[in-house]
């Protein structure tokens, strides 16, 4: 039998031993949200060991080198965790420099009291180091523009406001997906390349391969330049003289083993001919017929684009399903350079069978009301960040919209308003009259000035709106609709669509858009036409309106605008 003696010491040894911080379920080490977003701030998980891993955000040496302290961020969250790591555990050199790497076995500590931390790690081992060197390094600890980080997006994810950024826009992501699978609507996913324009404004990215095979067919050109007409001559001739062969045979009555060789010889001839004469006629650049592009030549046999809309293609889908959304990148080749335009951008476009335009704004104020708490409820360390370093407003914004019932006026309303501004002395850049577009700056005098709240502006003039939205009684409106929000102005724009085929027909015609591209969409009102409405939300304003930023460049991962497509 064992020395009971020895084994009661060993079991006390292990009641004593510390505990491991549970790991990340797919990952090794312990993820510093789950440290520092306790309400305790990890206190207490003070004598706890735990594997850290992260980037150093500031890092110095101590003490006369003895020591040093590193502040690790690994993504899951705005706070760092202080790690102390000792010169006898690793060269303190190669630990300091912002950016670098490290992974640390450690002991949680309760830091001395004065020290804002609620814990720290003391480092027993470090396992990983992703070195850097600060001389190269393009992201050192002082402070850095957002304009400046545009050229490093493939870095710029690891400054505490990209970072934070992505949280929030990550939150605002799946919060859409909740509120629509809350209420019955089913994720559809449309063709980003499609053939029909659902703007009509033409500003669209082309889709084609024309341009990549002529540069291959001329290089091929200029390496095995193509048949001449002798060449061609030559190989008829060739056929002939092969053809006379076989005649020669049958009328030699030779063998059928002879005449079928020949007979294969004169068909391989015949083929050769054929490819010879098909590569004399190749040229040099892009193929056209009767002097215009010769889309049949193209990859899809016809001109097709990067999409501006889902919503065209999802309307299919709530012709039958009812409730659907979807929620994607699309495309528009505006080459604008505002802080509020990208070239790629991403949509949220929800389509109701059923509803009408009121059911349509019902639905929409919902849906920001939803994305606002959201935001309150499971994002507010990051919101807080936002509030401190650009814009104070921003969370007393998200509590105002959440819980504020919109205001709705219609677009005639809605001018007769900025016209009595203008009356009153204020100064508009564009003119107000009855038939404009609102511009930024009315949006955001309905929205911030007058009304102080969240404003959806319904029955826009037709001439100025999409051919698919349903035409009023009064013949000059349209059933269209958007949602301006203080701070951006237009967040949402949508409408009861025209369900009637004679008037969509008309609409087509006086756009001046050509129905065969859009004989596929008249089909749902032409097969058990329904009443239905949607809407975009544009989420990268979304994120500018939730955060406060001022460039939608930077609330996109990889921004795309004009004269700029990194990585």
């Amino acid at each position: 039998m064992g020395d009971p003696i020895a084994a009661q010491e060993l079991s006390s040894l292990s009641l004593n031993a510390p505990t491991h911080v549970p790991n990340a379920e797919f990952s090794d080490r312990v993820p510093i949200r789950s440290i520092i977003s306790r309400s305790d701030g990890g206190s207490g998980l003070a004598g706890q060991k735990a594997r850290i891993g992260g980037w150093v955000k500031t890092g110095r040496k101590a003490d006369k080198d003895a020591f040093a302290f590193l502040e690790l961020n690994d993504g899951t969250s705005a706070g760092n965790l202080q790690v102390i790591v000792e010169a006898s555990v690793y060269e303190l050199g190669e630990l300091v420099a912002t950016g670098t790497c490290v992974v640390v076995d450690g002991l949680l500590k309760i830091p001395p009291s004065g020290t804002r931390q609620r814990v720290e790690l003391r480092a027993e081992k470090v396992l990983h180091v992703g070195p850097v060197d600060p001389a190269k390094y393009p992201l050192p600890k002082t402070k850095l523009t957002l304009e400046f980080l545009r050229d490093f997006v493939h870095l710029r994810s690891r400054t505490n406001t990209i970072s934070a950024v992505a949280r929030i826009r990550n939150a605002l992501a799946f919060a859409t997906h909740t509120f629509f699978n809350k209420h019955g609507f089913l994720y559809v996913h449309t063709p980003i390349i499609t053939t029909s324009d659902c703007e009509g404004a033409g500003e669209m990215f082309q889709v084609s391969t024309l341009f990549s095979e002529a540069e291959k067919l001329e290089k091929d050109l200029i390496q095995n330049p193509p048949p001449t007409e002798a060449d061609v001559e030559a190989a008829k001739l060739f056929v002939k003289e092969k053809g006379d062969i076989v005649s020669q045979l049958k009328s030699a009555k030779a063998s059928k083993q002879e005449i079928g060789a020949a007979v294969n010889e004169l068909k391989k001839a015949k083929d050769n001919v054929s490819k010879v004469e098909e590569r004399s006629k190749l040229k040099p650049g892009i193929p056209e017929i009767d002097g215009k592009v010769d889309y049949a030549k193209d990859f899809f046999a016809r001109q097709a684009f990067l999409t501006v809309s889902g919503q065209l293609q999802v309307e299919s889908y709530a012709c039958a399903l009812s409730s659907v959304y979807t929620f994607g990148p699309t495309f528009r080749a505006e080459n604008s350079h505002t802080s509020r335009h990208l070239a790629e951008f991403w949509m949220v476009e929800p389509e109701i069978a059923f509803a009408d335009l009121k059911d349509d704004m019902n639905c929409a104020e919902a849906y920001v009301k939803f994305l606002c708490q959201w935001l309150l409820d499971n994002c507010l360390e990051d919101m807080k960040f936002m509030a401190d370093k650009f814009d104070k407003s921003c969370i007393d914004r998200l509590k105002m919209v959440a819980s504020t019932p919109f205001v709705r006026v219609s677009y005639t309303e809605a001018v007769e308003i900025l016209v009595e501004a203008v009356d009153g002395g204020k100064k508009f850049e564009n003119e107000v009259k009855w038939g404009i577009d609102l511009a930024s700056e009315h949006e955001r005098y309905l929205t911030e000035v007058k009304f102080q709240k969240p404003v959806i502006v319904y029955n826009y003039p037709k001439d100025i709106k999409a051919f698919y939205m349903r035409l009023n009684d009064d013949l000059k409106t349209v059933a269209a609709m958007d949602v301006l929000v203080p701070k951006v102005g237009e967040l949402i724009g949508g409408s009861q669509r025209e369900e009637r085929l004679d008037v969509i027909q008309q609409r087509l015609k006086d756009i001046g858009l050509p129905p065969e591209p859009y004989e596929w969409y008249l089909d749902l009102r032409r097969f058990g036409t329904v009443k239905h409405a949607g809407f975009g939300l544009g989420f990268e304003r979304m994120i500018l309106f939730a955060t406060g930023l001022e460039n939608i460049r930077d609330v996109i991962p990889f921004p795309r605008y004009p004269g700029r497509a990194d990585l």
